[in-house]
C-alpha cells in the first residue's frame, strides 16, 4: 500500500509536532460500508504487532506515568463489576500516553489464597493433606465442575506439592481466559510486563520484604487469641471480617455471690453460655452503683464453681443487659481486650477446629463440674450450649427461658460460620494498631495520597484511626508463599520459637517445608537438635501490598524500579481501602519511606437491578463476554465510562445501545468528512488556512472550549465529565453542524483544484474536526477511533499526540462559537414546518419568516447562507425578532408537490 500521506505533513490544529503520530502504519481506502464488527480482533492483533502500547524503557521518571494495575484474583472467570472499573484505568492509561509520556500499565494476576484453593478443590474434586507424600505424574480424578459435586469428606486426598501443581495449572488455564478477555475489551497493557502473585520474581519480593521486616522489629511472631475460622481451618485479619446479623438467644443466668455469708445471685445476660467454662471475671463498669460492692470480690461460676473476681472496665456497658457481663478467654473481642488490660489468665476451652477441648480443664476441680465437662468435651460450640442450657435449667441458675435474638457477629469474609477467638502462634507486621506514632506516619501518608474521589479518603482514616491490633500476615493454608522461616528444635523436639533460622536473601525464594536452613542437612528435619519449617504461608495481602515492587522490578531490574517508583496511580475498588490500600501503604513507608503512588483512584460497584452490589459470592453477576460479543466492545466501553469514580453504577444494556449507536455514527461522520478531495490530497483536511467563513470557524471555536473542559475533566480524573462534553459537542456537530455546511462541501466537485473557497473552508473545519474529535474519543472507543484513524493517517490514533485548544483558536479566530447552536436552531425550526406538513426534508420553501431571539439573531445572520441552501429555502427569507427563546419559523410557503400521473 502507497503511503497516501505527502511530506511534509502540515500540523493540524489541536496537535503538537513535536511529538507526532507512530508512523507504523500507513493509511488505508474508506470502506465502502463502515461496520463495528471484527474490529477488536483486527485491532488487537495489530496493536500487538506494532508494539504500539510498549512502554519505553529509555524514558527518564519524569516522562513516565506509571500505574499499579490491580492484578484480578484468578478463581474462574472475570466479571462485569472487573470491565467497568478497568476501562476506568484504561482511559487513564491511553489519555496519559497521548499526553507525551510513556505509560507503565503492566497486568498481573492474584492466583494465591484461598478463593483458589476452593476452586482446585471443587474442580479436581482433591483436598491438601500435608501428611502425604508428593505423587509424580499425579492426574486428579476430575477436571471440571463435576468435582463440585464431590463432598469434602469425599474429596481425594493429595500431597501438598501435588495439591500446588493443580493450583498452578488450573491458575494458568483461567490467565490465559483473562488476558483473552482484556485484549477483546481493549486495555491498553503492555503485555510484556505480567507477573503472577505466586510466581518465583513474586515470591522473591514478598519473602525478602517480611525478612527486612523481621529484621527492622516491624514483623514478629506471638502467641495470642486471635479471629480463627473453623471451617477453613485459618486466622483471619481485622481486615477480613465481615459483620453479620445471625441468630441467637439471650440466656440470663446466675453467677454467686456471698454477701454477708448469704449466697446471693448475680445475673449475667449471654448468648454463649457453652463458654461458662473458660469465664474468668465478672466486668461491670466504674460508675455503675448496683455492683460497687462486689469490686474486689469473688463470685462463683455456675454448674463449673470456679471462683472469679468482679472488676470494673470503662468498656462495659451499663444500658446492656444486667449491666454485668462475663468475660470468657475468649467469645468476642471485647474479652481479649479485657483480657489483656485487666492482665486476666487464660482458660480457653475452645481449639482449632470449633469443639470444646477433649480434656477436663485443671481450673475446673468440683465433682460436678468436671462431670459436666467430661459430658461436653469434644462437643461443637451448638451441642455444648444445648447441655449447658439444660444443666442450668436442672440446677436453677437459668432465670426464665432464652429469648430468641439477632446478634452481630464477625465472619471470614468468604466463610460461612461465625469467626471464634482461638490463642494460637502467628506472625504479625506493625500497621499502627499498636504503635500510636506509626499510625500517625500512616495517617500523613494518607494525607499526601490524592484520593479520587476526594470523599474516599475519609475511609482510609477511619479504618487506620480504628484498628486495634497489629495486621495478621500468617495463614494455615497450603497455596501462597511460604513464611520462609525455620526453628531449631531442641533436645525434646520442641521448636525454638524465639531463635528463628532465616535464610540468606540470595537464596530466595525458599520453601521451609522442603528446603533446607543454613548450616543443617535434610536429615536434621523434625529430629531433636534439627529444625522444623514454618509450617504457614502468608495471607493474599502481605503479597498483594507488594504489587508496585513486583510488578516494577524492585529486586530483579533496579533500573525499571527507578523509572517507574514511585508509581503514579492505584485504581481499586472501595471495599478493599482497608485491605489492600492501606497494607501497601505500609509496606511502602515501611520499606522505602515513601507513599507507593501519588493517586488512587477508587471505582464504585456495579449494582444488579434490585440495586444489590453485584459479586460472586451473591450470583448475581454477569459473565462479560457475551456482552462484549453482542454489543462491541466500544459500547460496553462507553456504558463504563458514562461512570464516576466512586460512583455505585447500574448495569444497564439499554447504556451499551447507546455507546453502539455513538460508536456507529463515528464511523458515518468520518466517512462523511472523508468523501472529499482525492486520498492524495487529504492533507488540505487539516489546512487551517483554509477555514474562512464564519460558521467554519465557530463549529472550531467551540471545539476549542471543549478540548480545554475535556483535557481539565481527564487530568482531574474525570472520565465521565470528559466523555459528557466530547459526546455532546459531537451530536451537535453531527445533528447541525454536518447538516448546515453539507451542500457547501459538496459544491465544486471531487478535484480540490475547482473546490470554491468557502467549500474548501468547509472541507478543512470537517477534517479538523474529525481528526481533534477522534483523539478526544480515543481513550473510551478504542477500537472506532482507530478504525476512522487508520482510514487517512499513518500509525495509530492511540500513539499521535492529545489534542490542544490554542491552534484550534487561532484557526476559529474572533468566531463565537454560539453561531452553530444558533444557526441549528434555525435550521431545525425550517425542518419543522415540513414535518408538520408532512412532506420530504428535500422540498423547497419558497418564503419564510424566521422569528428569532436577540440572543440568536447575530449568530443565524453569520451562518444565513448555510442555514438556506440547509433549509432548502429558494425564496424570500425574513428574519424579525422574537421575545422567546426559540427560533420560530412562520408565514412559510412550500414549494407544492408535483401532480401525481394517472397511470
Amino acid at each position: 500500500m502507497s503511503d497516501l500521506r505527502p511530506e511534509p505533513t502540515p500540523t493540524a490544529p489541536g496537535t503538537s509536532a513535536a511529538n507526532p503520530t507512530s508512523a507504523a502504519t500507513t493509511a488505508r481506502p474508506v470502506p465502502d460500508k463502515v461496520s463495528l464488527d471484527g474490529l477488536e480482533q483486527r485491532w488487537d492483533t495489530a496493536w500487538g504487532e506494532q508494539g504500539t502500547y510498549s512502554f519505553d524503557r529509555t524514558a527518564e521518571r519524569a516522562q513516565v506515568y506509571s500505574i499499579d494495575t490491580p492484578p484480578p484474583t484468578v478463581s474462574g472467570s472475570l466479571h462485569v463489576g472487573h470491565v467497568f472499573s478497568y476501562t476506568h484505568t484504561d482511559v487513564v492509561a491511553r489519555f496519559q500516553r497521548m499526553r507525551g509520556k510513556s505509560v507503565f500499565y503492566p497486568m498481573g494476576w492474584d492466583d494465591n489464597g484461598l478463593p483458589t484453593e476452593r476452586r482446585v478443590q471443587n474442580y479436581y474434586g482433591v483436598r491438601c493433606d500435608t501428611s502425604l507424600p508428593y505423587v509424580e505424574g499425579y492426574e486428579p480424578p476430575f477436571a471440571g465442575g463435576d468435582g463440585k459435586s464431590v463432598k469434602a469428606a469425599d474429596q481425594q486426598p493429595i500431597s501438598r506439592r501435588n495439591f500446588v501443581e493443580l493450583c498452578e495449572r488450573l491458575t494458568a488455564e483461567d490467565e490465559r481466559q483473562f488476558e483473552a478477555l482484556w485484549r477483546h475489551l481493549g486495555l491498553s497493557v503492555d503485555w510484556s510486563h505480567h507477573y503472577q502473585t505466586i510466581g518465583r520474581e513474586a515470591q522473591k519480593v514478598a519473602q525478602t520484604a517480611f525478612l527486612r521486616n523481621v529484621a527492622r522489629g516491624e514483623a514478629y511472631a506471638a502467641e495470642a487469641p486471635g479471629l480463627w475460622d473453623v471451617t477453613f481451618q485459618t486466622a483471619v485479619a481485622q481486615a477480613e471480617l465481615e459483620a453479620r446479623d445471625y441468630p441467637g438467644h439471650f440466656h440470663k443466668v446466675a453467677f454467686h455471690a456471698s454477701v454477708d455469708g448469704v449466697d446471693t445471685p448475680v445475673h449475667i445476660e449471654t448468648t454463649r453460655p457453652e463458654l461458662l467454662p473458660a469465664c474468668v471475671a465478672l466486668i461491670a463498669h466504674p460508675d455503675d452503683e448496683r455492683y460497687q460492692h462486689l469490686f474486689g470480690t469473688t463470685v462463683r461460676s455456675p454448674l463449673f464453681d470456679v471462683e472469679v473476681p468482679v472488676l470494673a472496665h470503662p468498656a462495659a456497658e451499663p444500658d446492656k443487659g444486667a449491666g454485668i457481663a462475663m468475660c470468657c478467654t475468649f467469645g468476642d473481642l471485647t474479652d481479649v481486650q479485657w483480657w489483656r488490660e485487666l492482665q486476666l489468665p487464660t482458660r480457653s476451652v475452645l481449639v482449632r477446629d470449633g469443639r470444646l477441648t477433649r480434656e477436663v480443664p485443671e481450673w475446673i476441680t468440683s465433682e460436678r463440674g468436671t462431670a459436666l465437662f467430661a459430658e461436653i468435651a469434644g462437643k461443637t460450640t451448638f451441642s455444648a450450649r444445648t447441655a449447658v442450657v439444660d444443666a442450668l435449667r436442672e440446677s436453677g441458675d437459668l432465670d426464665g427461658e432464652p429469648v430468641a435474638t439477632q446478634r452481630k457477629a464477625n465472619f471470614f469474609e468468604k466463610g460461612d460460620k461465625p469467626l471464634e477467638i482461638v490463642t494460637s502462634r502467628q506472625w504479625y507486621i506493625r500497621n499502627g494498631g499498636r504503635d500510636v506514632p506509626l499510625r500517625e506516619e500512616l495517617l500523613g501518608r494518607g494525607a499526601e495520597l490524592g484520593f479520587h474521589p476526594d470523599f474516599m479518603r475519609v475511609r482510609y482514616e477511619n479504618w487506620v484511626g480504628g484498628l486495634n491490633g497489629d495486621w495478621l500476615v500468617s495463614r494455615q493454608r497450603f497455596f501462597g508463599v511460604p513464611i520462609p522461616v525455620w526453628y531449631p528444635l531442641d533436645a525434646q523436639g520442641e521448636p525454638d520459637y524465639d531463635h528463628p533460622l532465616v535464610p540468606d536473601e540470595a537464596t530466595l525464594p525458599v520453601d521451609p517445608s522442603s528446603d533446607v536452613p543454613p548450616g543443617y542437612s535434610p536429615d536434621q528435619r523434625g529430629v531433636p537438635g534439627g529444625f522444623v519449617g514454618d509450617p504457614d504461608i502468608m495471607d493474599t495481602w502481605a503479597t498483594s501490598s507488594l504489587t508496585p515492587q513486583i510488578a516494577g522490578g524492585w529486586l530483579s531490574d533496579p533500573d525499571l524500579f527507578a523509572r517507574v517508583f514511585p508509581m503514579d496511580l492505584r485504581p481499586q475498588g472501595q471495599d478493599i481501602i482497608r485491605t489492600w490500600l492501606f497494607s501497601t501503604v505500609v509496606r511502602a513507608h515501611l520499606e522505602h519511606g515513601s507513599l507507593p503512588w501519588a493517586n488512587a483512584a477508587i471505582s464504585g460497584w456495579i449494582l444488579d437491578p434490585d440495586r444489590k452490589k453485584m459479586s460472586k459470592s451473591k450470583g448475581n453477576v454477569v459473565t462479560p463476554m457475551g456482552l462484549l460479543e453482542e454489543h462491541g466492545s466500544d459500547a460496553v466501553r462507553y456504558w463504563a465510562a458514562s461512570a464516576r469514580l466512586g460512583t455505585d453504577a447500574a448495569f444497564e444494556v439499554g447504556q451499551m445501545k447507546i455507546g453502539r449507536r455513538l460508536a456507529i455514527k463515528v464511523l458515518n461522520a468520518s466517512k462523511f468528512a472523508l468523501t472529499f478531495g482525492s486520498p492524495e490530497d487529504r492533507a488540505r483536511l487539516l489546512d487551517a488556512s483554509l477555514v474562512t467563513e464564519t460558521l467554519d470557524r465557530a463549529m472550531l471555536a467551540g471545539l476549542a472550549d471543549v478540548v480545554d473542559r475535556a483535557t481539565a475533566a481527564l487530568e482531574a480524573y474525570d472520565h465521565t465529565r470528559a466523555l459528557e462534553l466530547t459526546e455532546t459537542f459531537f451530536w451537535t456537530f453531527c445533528d447541525d453542524y454536518l447538516e448546515l455546511v453539507k451542500d457547501r462541501a459538496y459544491a465544486g466537485g471531487a478535484a480540490d483544484a475547482d473546490v470554491p473557497a468557502a467549500s474548501a473552508s468547509a472541507r478543512a473545519a470537517l477534517g479538523i474536526a474529525l481528526d481533534t474529535l477522534l483523539r478526544l474519543f480515543a481513550p473510551v472507543l478504542p477500537f472506532a477511533t482507530e478504525e476512522v484513524w487508520s482510514w487517512w493517517r499513518e500509525g495509530s490514533v492511540h500513539r499521535a499526540p492529545w489534542p490542544v485548544a490554542e491552534p484550534l483558536r487561532a484557526a476559529a479566530g474572533d468566531a463565537d462559537a454560539s453561531v452553530v447552536g444558533a444557526a441549528g436552531a434555525a435550521l431545525a425550526a425550517l425542518r419543522k414546518v415540513k414535518s408538520e406538513a408532512k412532506v420530504s426534508m428535500r422540498t423547497e420553501i419558497t418564503r419564510v419568516t424566521l422569528a428569532v431571539p436577540a440572543a440568536h439573531t447575530a449568530g443565524v445572520e453569520a451562518a444565513l447562507a448555510d442555514v438556506r441552501s440547509a433549509g432548502r429555502v429558494t425564496g424570500t427569507l425574513d428574519l424579525v425578532g422574537e421575545d422567546g427563546e426559540a427560533v420560530v419559523a412562520r408565514d412559510a410557503e412550500l414549494l407544492p408537490p408535483e401532480p401525481k400521473v394517472q397511470a
